[in-house]
């Protein structure tokens, strides 16, 4: 089975996990700023991936993951789901 791997930085399916990337810190109401101090890194880190201009890994985007309190497999899957709206682990908590 061949099959073809795109360049995902520039895909769809990358902006969408951006997308929901920052609705995600949003809803966990995190500033840029905010976020990066937990991260132990400079907000320009935050900002660059947010905006796409460079990649996060799969170690990374399990970092920020546990820092904005989402479950990262079930945004993972959420990215291929149109529906998926990420919901903090710490909204679960509210409740």
């Amino acid at each position: 089975m061949l099959i073809s791997v795109t360049k995902s930085v520039f895909s769809d399916k990358y902006d969408r996990f951006r997308q929901l990337l920052i609705e995600a810190r949003k809803q966990a109401g995190l500033t840029q700023v905010g976020l990066s101090e937990r991260l132990l890194r400079p907000q320009s880190f935050v900002s660059k991936y947010e905006r796409g201009e460079r990649r996060l890994d799969v170690i990374e985007f399990f970092e920020v993951a546990r820092a904005i309190g989402i479950d990262p497999f079930d945004f993972l899957r959420g990215v291929d789901d149109s529906t998926y709206t990420p919901t903090s682990e710490r909204d679960d908590d509210k409740s």
